[in-house]
C-alpha cells in the first residue's frame, strides 16, 4: 500500500512565550522555535504501522519553506521511506483551500493508496484534509481512531459524540483524518536523525506542479486572518502561589466552602 502522509512544521507553543505581532493579526514568529505538528506524528505512525502489516511504502509531504525540511527528516528518521518537500514563494499566503490545491496537484502526479493527516494543525484549523478530498473527489473520514485493512477497502471507527464510535467501510483510494490517541508514536532519537540527514529530500515548485499564481497565494485566498487576540482573564479566576502542600490545602478550602465537601 502507498501511503501519502501530509505534514506541518508549527510554533511549538511549549519552547516559546507567544506575543502577537504590531499588526495584531498573527503571532510574533521571528526567533520562534517550530517542531512537527503533533496530531500529525499519529497519522505517520499509523501509517507505518499499515505497512508493517501488509506492506507498502510511506512518503511525507510538506508545504512550506526551506527549513521545513527539519521535520522531513524527523518523519523519516520515524520509519517513512521518503520525504518531499512542497516549496515556492508564490505559495506564500495561502488559505486551507489553497493549500489543499498544492497537495492535490502534487498527489495528482503520483499514485497513492491512502492520504493521512493529522486531526488538525496546532496553528490553525482543521480543513485541509477535508478540502483535499473534495478536490480529488476522494471519500474522507474525520476523527479516525482505528484503520483495519480490507480488499480494497477499510473498516475504520470515529470518535463522534458522548465517547461512542461510529464503524464504517471505505473504499480506497481516499482522505483520512487522524485521531490523537490511535496509536503511541515511536520515539525518534539523535541517532536515527544522523542516519537520514544526508538522504536527498526532492522539492516541487508551482512550475513542476502545473499551479499558477491565480490558484494559490494570498491573492487567491478566501479566507484571510484580519484578527488574533489573547482572552481576557474571566471573573471567578484565581491563581495559586505557594508550595505544592499549601495549594492542595488551599484547593480543599476553596472546594468546601463551595459546598463541594460534605
Amino acid at each position: 500500500m502507498e501511503i501519502l502522509v501530509c505534514v506541518r512544521r508549527v510554533p511549538d507553543t511549549s519552547e516559546n512565550e507567544i506575543e502577537l505581532n504590531s499588526a495584531g493579526n498573527d503571532i510574533e514568529r521571528d526567533e520562534l522555535v517550530y517542531s512537527i505538528n503533533e496530531p500529525d506524528n499519529y497519522a505517520v505512525e499509523e501509517a507505518l504501522q499499515i505497512v508493517a502489516r501488509v506492506g507498502g511504502h510511506v512518503t511525507v509531504a510538506t508545504v512550506g519553506g526551506e527549513d521545513d525540511e527539519e521535520i522531513l527528516r524527523r518523519e523519516m528518521a520515524m520509519g517513512a521511506n521518503h520525504g518531499v518537500l512542497i516549496t515556492d514563494d508564490a505559495f506564500s499566503g495561502s488559505d486551507g483551500r489553497g493549500i489543499a490545491t498544492i497537495l492535490k496537484a502534487f498527489i495528482q502526479k503520483d499514485s497513492y493508496d491512502l492520504i493521512l493527516t493529522g486531526v488538525q494543525a496546532e496553528d490553525g484549523g482543521a480543513q485541509v484534509g477535508g478540502m483535499l478530498a473534495a478536490l480529488l473527489d476522494y471519500p474522507f473520514a474525520s476523527l479516525v481512531n482505528s484503520i483495519e485493512v480490507l480488499d480494497k477497502k477499510l473498516k475504520i471507527s470515529r470518535e463522534i459524540e458522548g465517547g461512542n464510535k461510529e464503524m464504517s467501510e471505505i473504499d480506497l483510494p481516499c482522505v483520512l483524518s487522524i485521531q490523537t490517541g490511535i496509536n503511541e508514536p515511536r520515539y525518534v532519537g539523535m541517532r536515527g536523525i544522523r542516519q537520514v540527514a544526508s538522504i536527498p529530500i526532492p522539492t516541487l515548485g508551482a512550475s513542476e506542479l502545473g499551479l499558477g499564481a491565480a490558484a494559490v497565494g494570498e491573492a487567491s485566498a478566501k479566507v484571510k486572518r484580519v484578527d488574533h487576540f489573547v482572552p481576557t482573564l474571566g471573573k471567578g479566576a484565581e491563581i495559586l502561589h505557594g508550595t505544592r502542600e499549601e495549594n492542595i490545602d488551599k484547593i480543599l478550602e476553596l472546594v468546601a466552602a463551595k459546598g463541594g465537601l460534605k
